[in-house]
């Protein structure tokens, strides 16, 4: 039996994390391969769903992607799944512009069933009208069930089913309430030790529901026939990727702590298209020979001390973009070209390697934010900006700079593509997977 579901809280809050992960993990435990997917363009849950499941996380994000290109992703990795579980982080019709992008619209457009996820902490009887819409306000969007969180007794669980049986909704168990549950600050990197901290925070999470999650009557309200139960045909070249390359390319990927916010789809590409090799900026490795480096996304100023130690490696690429290799860099990893990085307000500021004309210096604790949009030589250009550093870019005759409109077509502070020579840097975080880059160059 195969199933598959789309996990949501009524509305974003904070909880409800560790109930989805130790659910995969509670799945994986019985023997299944649970391929996650995150809906929208959250890459530290990426993470933290491949710390729960063992398989890579894809992203589904109607921003970066069309519906039939999402068709394609969730089939292309879900095919060999027991169980594709569908992360949602934020509410369940809570999208970029109304309930477009949400939870709501990826669980329509491929039609897999939605589990609610409810937090019980404060709640008593007007959860049931809230239930009962939620369940009626979409026809086309199946809600399955509901599990709640912060559960803090039997007898409160015993109350929360006779809110479920007066609206309607199929109660699946809870996740019980217990302070010790702790996921990691979001502003933190996966070192071996948080990776550690996280699995047994999902490993408690799974024993505490062993008794209290009715697994078998969830499967059993999510089967799924794959892949006839999808909205649009099921082939491999539904959506072909561009490739324009007489030959491959030998692509270095940035790959550690502090550099690790890359879209799957994004390295799948990078595979079709080229070698892929990695190094890693914190440890000093050098960069491999390559055609292309590629900086993904990450928190380096975390590691400020560590990059700036690898002087051998930052001239490696200060060298490598002055005599035009092609270097593609994104979010976090555009500190890396910077001239120095600051860590802190009023701390060192440490030399990086000065490729680009900017400072990156975290000068409050001020989070940047939000899709991001812009027109390149006529390519169109999206992508999730999430960093905490502030970017003080200078004037320079070789840097050609183009600013970064938000949602509502307005230019966004600080967000920008800028080229010099082969390099191209861009302060969100892109999905080019379905439209490809090699003729960015």
């Amino acid at each position: 039996m195969k199933s598959q579901f789309l996990l949501s809280p009524l509305v974003s809050d904070g909880g409800k994390s560790l109930l989805s992960l130790g659910l995969m993990r509670a799945l994986r435990r019985q023997g299944m391969k649970v391929q996650p997917f995150s809906c929208g363009p959250d890459l530290a849950d990426k993470a933290a769903h491949e710390v729960a499941t063992g398989c890579a996380s894809v992203n589904l994000d109607a921003w970066y992607a069309s519906h039939g290109h999402i068709q394609y992703l969730y089939n292309t990795y879900g095919e060999q799944a027991d169980v594709c579980v569908v992360d949602n982080s934020a509410g369940l019709f809570d999208g970029f512009r109304k309930w477009q992008g949400s939870g709501a619209d990826i669980a329509q457009a491929l039609s897999v069933p939605v589990i609610l996820l409810a937090n019980a902490r404060s709640s008593t009887y007007s959860l049931a009208p809230m239930l009962f819409g939620f369940k009626r306000f979409r026809q086309n969007v199946r809600i399955a069930g509901v599990i709640f969180y912060h559960v803090f007794s039997p007898a409160q669980y015993g109350f929360l089913r006779e809110v479920c049986a007066d609206a309607g909704m199929e109660c699946l168990g809870y996740l019980p309430y217990d302070e010790s549950l702790r996921m990691p600050a979001k502003y933190s990197t996966l070192t071996s030790a948080v990776k550690a901290e996280l699995d047994g925070q999902i490993q408690k999470a799974a024993d505490l529901m062993r008794d209290t999650l009715d697994l078998d009557k969830l499967l059993n309200l999510t089967t799924r026939i794959f892949p006839c139960a999808y909205s649009l045909p099921y082939t491999s070249e539904m959506e072909p990727r561009p490739q324009t390359l007489e030959r491959k390319w030998r692509i270095a990927v940035a790959s550690d702590p502090a550099f690790h916010f890359i879209y799957q789809e994004n390295l799948s590409y990078l595979k079709e298209v080229g070698s892929v090799s990695f190094f890693s900026p914190v440890y000093g490795n050098d960069i491999p020979e390559a055609d292309l480096i590629y900086l993904p996304g990450g928190f380096p100023e975390l590691f400020a001390r560590q990059l700036h130690r690898w002087k051998r490696q930052l001239q490696q690429l200060r060298e490598f973009g002055e005599d035009g290799g092609k270097i593609l860099a994104e979010g976090g990893g555009i500190a890396l070209l910077s001239r120095t990085l600051t860590a802190r307000p009023g701390g060192t500021a440490y030399q990086m390697a000065g490729l680009l004309p900017f400072e990156a210096a975290v000068r409050e604790q001020r989070l940047y934010a939000g899709y991001r949009k812009a027109d390149v030589d006529g390519h169109s250009l999206k992508g999730y900006e999430y960093r905490y550093f502030d970017v003080a870019l200078q004037q320079d005759p070789h840097l050609r700079v183009i600013a970064m409109a938000n949602l509502k077509g307005q230019n966004a502070p600080s967000s920008f593509v800028c080229r010099y020579k082969n390099t191209i840097a861009v302060t969100a975080h892109c999905c080019w997977g379905q439209s490809g880059i090699t003729d960015w160059w």
